[in-house]
């Protein structure tokens, strides 16, 4: 990724000084050659030492800074690589592979909405950059995703207001329960109609299964030797294994 990064800046002489640098500290090269060598250690020693440089030019600050921001990344140093993409994008805010780069990051963070920013800046510097919109659409999926599941978030498969069983109404006081409900009814729907696409049989086999176990959780609730949770766990983990296979 940094060395993509480095590409896409304005090719030319690193120094952008009329005159080569006669600062070796100063002089891009060197974090250059670590760059294309792809050797972690080496860039955020180099390339470090010449972003510190007060006598670095602009560009070649830039382009070190890029290739440290890859080197953390590879490190897992996250929270570095993103300080490092910060400071590109105050040096030159045009940037579109920073900006999709550390959205990335922040992705990886679990910050969805400033990766979700980062990804729509990079499409409004480049309408066409592939990587960035292939990013925003996934992330806006998933957060669409969540936004669902956050709707019916500690909700059993049926409705609250119209339970009159004391098995409903114990899954509905417990929000663990509730959520195991749901999760059950959703996997034994899915698996009964995959079931059902090969063969109507297998299909209602399945479902009687369920009706079954349902009957079983109504007529056995409140028996001192009945654990609900229990129940519907063992319940979940068999529609799971029928999923699976």
């Amino acid at each position: 990724m940094a060395a993509l990064l480095w590409a896409a800046l304005p090719h030319g002489a690193f120094a952008t000084g009329a005159e080569p640098t006669t600062d070796p500290q100063a002089d891009p090269a060197p974090c250059l050659a670590a760059a294309a060598a792809n050797d972690s250690d080496k860039i955020v020693d180099i390339c470090g030492a010449l972003i510190n440089n007060e006598k670095t030019q602009r560009t070649d600050r830039i382009k070190a800074l890029i290739a440290r921001a890859g080197a953390y990344d590879r490190k897992d140093q996250i929270d570095r690589a993103i300080g490092d993409y910060d400071t590109v994008l105050r040096l030159d805010p045009t940037l579109a592979d920073s900006f999709n780069a550390r959205g990335e990051l922040w992705r990886r963070k679990g910050d969805r909405p400033r990766a979700l920013a980062d990804f729509g800046a990079a499409i409004k510097l480049n309408p066409n950059h592939a990587a960035a919109r292939a990013n925003y659409k996934s992330l806006a999926q998933e957060l669409e995703r969540l936004g669902a599941l956050m709707a019916v978030y500690n909700k059993p498969s049926f409705d609250c207001a119209t339970a009159r069983r004391p098995v409903e109404k114990a899954i509905c006081a417990n929000p663990e329960l509730a959520n195991l409900d749901r999760e059950i009814n959703a996997v034994n729907a899915k698996v009964v109609r995959a079931a059902t696409a090969n063969s109507p049989r297998a299909g209602r086999a399945l479902q009687r299964e369920q009706d079954e176990f349902i009957a079983r959780r109504h007529a056995a609730f409140g028996q001192p030797d009945y654990d609900l949770q229990k129940a519907m766990r063992e319940r979940l983990d068999h529609l799971l294994a029928v999923e699976r296979y």
